[in-house]
This record gives C-alpha cells, sequence and structure tokens, in this order.
C-alpha cells in the first residue's frame, strides 16, 4: 500500500476532474504489477496494474490487488474497473478507502463480493486496526481531499495561501512584498499552484504586480485556470493574464454594474463571468458553485487581504497554506494576510485543525483545516 500510495502521488496535478489513485499485484509475496492514474480519459491505475502485470510475462488470475480507492463499478470515459478485476481472475482486493460519491460509495466492493472476490477496506477509524495500516489508509483519504470535497459538495476545495512575515503582513505600506519569503518557500508555493485547477486573485494584485499566475514547468495536459475578481472590469487590457497567450484559461469575474465596454473588450481575449453581486460584493459562493459546475475541483487563492479575508470570514476556505518569513514589518499601514472587518468576538475566530508545521529554507510553513 505504500508503494501505492507513492504510484498514486505521481497523478499531482495531471488527473484533474478524476482523483489521484495508486495500483499494485502482488502474488506469492512478489510484486507483479504497478500502476496509477496518469489523467482524465487514459486508463485507471487497476487496469495500469494489470497491463504492466501481462507486459511482463504474468498472469494476474489469483493476485492479490492492493489500490488506495474503491474501484470504479461505473462506465465514465473509460469501462469500470470492477469489470476487469472480476475478468482477470483477482482473488483478493485491499483498497485504502472508500469512493467518496454518495451514489457510488461501497457499490464496488459489494460488485466484487458478489464475483466471490475477498474484498478488505482499512478504515483508520476502526478500532483494534494495525497502526500502521491505519496511517496508510488515513493518507490514502486525504490523497484526494479536493475531489472528495467537490464531488460531495459540488463547489472546488479551497486553500487559501499567503506568503508573510512573522507579524502577519505580506507587504509594505506602498506595497513591496518582493521577496518576503526565500526560494524554497516560493519553489513550495509554485508546487502548490501544480496541485490546483485553479488560481484566483483580485484585480488589486493584478494592478499591483501584473503577474502570469503561471505554474512553471507544468506539464502539458494538466488543467490550469486564472480567476481574477473584478467587479468593475477595471483590469488592463494588456494584464499578462489578459494577453500572454498563455495556454491557460483565464476568467474575469466581474459584477453586474462593470461598463458594458470594459468587459465586452475584455470578452474578446478571455471569458468573461458576471456574478451576482451580495452585500456590495461579488457573491463568492454563487462564483464556487459555477465553478464546480464546470468541474474545477480545487481553488487557489492568492489574493491580498481582502481576497483572503472574503473567503476565510466567509467560511468558504477549507485548508490554508501559510508562509511565515523570519522578518517583522510592523506599521499600522503594512498589509495585512488576512484584512477585512475581522470578528468581533474571540469565540468567532476561526479553528484551525489538522495542523502541521514544516521548515523551509529560513521559513516555516503551516498547513492546516479550517473548521
Amino acid at each position: 500500500m505504500r508503494l501505492a500510495l507513492s504510484l498514486a502521488r505521481h497523478g499531482y496535478g495531471q488527473t484533474s476532474p478524476n482523483p489521484m489513485v495508486g495500483a499494485v499485484l502482488v502474488r506469492d509475496g512478489e510484486i507483479i504489477g504497478c500502476g496509477w492514474h496518469h489523467r482524465a480519459g487514459l486508463p485507471h491505475a487497476e487496469i495500469e496494474a494489470l497491463q504492466d502485470a501481462r507486459k511482463h510475462g504474468h498472469n494476474p488470475r489469483g493476485a492479490t490487488l492492493y489500490v488506495t480507492l474503491e474501484p470504479c463499478c461505473t462506465r465514465g470515459r473509460t469501462p469500470p474497473c470492477t469489470q476487469a478485476i472480476i475478468a482477470n481472475g483477482i482473488k483478493r482486493v485491499i483498497a485504502g478507502a472508500d469512493d467518496p460519491n454518495p451514489k457510488h460509495q461501497g457499490r464496488g466492493f459489494e460488485k466484487l463480493r458478489r464475483a466471490g472476490i475477498k474484498v478488505d477496506r482499512w478504515d483508520w477509524r476502526a478500532r483494534g486496526a494495525i497502526p500502521a495500516c491505519q496511517k496508510m489508509a488515513r493518507e490514502c483519504e486525504g490523497l484526494n481531499e479536493a475531489f472528495n470535497h467537490w464531488i460531495v459538495e459540488g463547489t472546488p476545495f479551497v486553500t487559501v495561501k499567503a506568503a508573510m512575515t512573522l507579524d502577519g503582513k505580506i507587504a509594505t505600506a506602498n506595497g513591496e512584498s518582493k521577496w518576503i519569503t526565500g526560494e524554497k518557500a516560493r519553489a513550495r508555493g509554485m508546487k502548490l499552484r501544480h496541485g490546483h485547477d485553479a488560481i484566483l486573485v483580485g484585480v488589486n494584485t493584478i494592478l499591483a504586480d501584473n503577474p502570469s499566475l503561471t505554474a512553471r514547468n507544468r506539464k502539458k495536459h494538466s488543467r490550469h485556470f486564472r480567476i481574477v475578481l473584478d467587479s468593475l472590469a477595471r483590469i488592463p487590457l494588456t494584464a499578462k493574464v489578459v494577453s500572454d497567450g498563455q495556454p491557460a484559461e483565464t476568467i474575469i469575474v466581474v459584477g453586474k454594474s462593470a461598463p458594458k465596454d470594459r468587459v465586452a473588450a475584455l470578452a474578446q481575449k478571455v471569458k468573461v463571468v458576471v456574478a451576482p453581486v451580495k452585500a456590495s460584493n461579488l457573491n463568492l459562493s454563487w462564483l464556487l458553485k459555477k465553478l464546480g459546475a464546470e468541474n474545477i475541483t480545487s481553488l487557489l487563492v492568492e489574493g491580498g487581504g481582502e481576497v483572503n479575508a472574503s473567503f476565510l470570514l466567509q467560511r468558504l476556505a477549507q485548508r490554508v497554506a501559510f508562509f511565515y518569513a523570519p522578518k517583522i514589518l510592523g506599521g499600522r499601514d503594512s498589509r495585512k494576510a488576512v484584512a477585512g472587518e475581522g470578528v468581533r468576538r474571540l469565540d468567532d475566530a476561526l479553528q484551525l485543525r489538522e495542523i502541521e508545521w514544516r521548515r523551509v529554507g529560513p521559513d516555516l510553513f503551516l498547513t492546516a483545516r479550517v473548521d
């Protein structure tokens, strides 16, 4: 299962809107086939492992299949994996996680059991389970947290990312922000971009820095959207995200009061979405539902303090990814990583869980789930 998890991670940033999955075939204590899901539309991990076994002269009949996720039992772009598992005579399937889709959950396991295949589903919550198996089962479940959220809720899994000083500042009062964190932290931030379907910023970030919002060295077939919140369509037509000709699809989200001539000019170059307004701001809940309906499963918010605050304080984010540099800016006018109105009572503060701290060069990296 450790190997299956390692294989699954080869699909990082490549498989959306499908999950990452790895599979390993074992017979008589020997690994005879390995595979992972490369991208949507290509064979699933189980099929890759079966093909790998036969390619190397092994008959998979009678083998045990270790797989990080419950095999699919429905036809999508590819035939159901349960059908191939049964047809190839697999005798046992050991899975690290259930299919999170409520419409399909457990059906793959049931189909295999009806065919006489022994099925073991590792459950990290089960009492008395082997600790190593519990740990791997938890990793299998967490491997696809974005996909799991999207398939159940219908909206992208939102991560708010920020790089700040120890006193929570992302820029000086005059907007200088390059570079607060070191090279290793910036490389980790770029890896986060690779793992998300879309990056979102506010128009003020475009006006101040004119970023490309691309993920460098991203593989050819990976999905990548650039989203800009711009209620009044203020973004220049010369901005990189509008004019650079990158293969990434740019979406400018405007309000109904945006000047029609500006909206029309933008629509000639990029996709423009007109969003409803809620309390004088773009309705982010509506936007997330629209993005989810377009199979955008994960969203990395890299906004300034106001945009970050909007997602966090409206309880629309599921994770934070905060980089802290060993620096202090101070200053009442320095720009905060999370601004907005804030909360009025300490009891209303956002609570973080599943907290992980890591050293990244001289900087600290905090990742945590948002309650």
